[in-house]
């Protein structure tokens, strides 16, 4: 529930901030700071934002299967469709251009320079997937979704095809998306080890 409330409201601050489709001189700094890196890092950064294309919903939801995690697969396949959906209606309610059209002197690196760019669908799907993938993790290896969903997010920032506050919403609505399907299917819970009953005295 805190997943749900938290993100919704990260997306509606977000969406507040670009509701007249324009950039402000905050943002557009950290963006040209990001996207003016230097070009050999353009390779690198289009094979990293593969890892936020829709294919990996369904590949996550595979490598659940074969792991015998049921409620993972659905869990994958449902925040996938989430995505498709809720993207969409974000757009309709908040128009934003990409970069090339909304924040001047932006670099396009073989990415879309036209069609709206609030809110990454990138990084919504992969925030849903890193909400419902990490409680099935352990120890460090939980922090691992997340990075990946900051490095993705930062590649599409660099290649041009988002500005900050499109991948910050995108954040948002992922994690209002997992915390549902979290709510609705449940996911593990730690289990204590039981001990042993002191035996009566004699």
């Amino acid at each position: 529930m805190v997943w749900v409330v938290g993100g919704l409201l990260v997306l509606l601050l977000a969406g507040i901030a670009v509701r007249d489709g324009g950039v402000d001189a905050w943002e557009a700094a950290i963006f040209h700071a990001i996207n003016g890196l230097p070009e050999w890092l353009t390779r690198p950064m289009q094979v990293v934002e593969l890892f936020g294309a829709l294919w990996i919903g369904p590949a996550v939801a595979l490598v659940a299967l074969l792991f015998r995690k049921p409620r993972l697969a659905a869990a994958a396949l449902l925040v996938t469709a989430s995505k498709l959906v809720l993207e969409r209606v974000v757009k309709l309610l908040v128009e934003r251009q990409r970069p090339m059209t909304s924040t001047p002197d932006a670099i396009a690196r073989g990415v879309p320079i036209r069609g709206l760019a609030f809110v990454s669908g990138h990084v919504v799907l992969l925030a849903g997937l890193a909400g419902v993938v990490s409680p099935y993790l352990r120890g460090r290896w939980k922090l691992v979704p997340w990075v990946v969903v900051g490095v993705v997010g930062f590649a599409r920032v660099y290649l041009g095809a988002h500005n900050p506050l499109d991948v910050v919403g995108g954040i948002g609505l992922g994690l209002a998306i997992a915390g549902t399907w979290n709510l609705v299917l449940g996911v593990p819970t730690a289990t204590r080890p039981r001990t042993s009953e002191p035996e009566d005295a004699a």
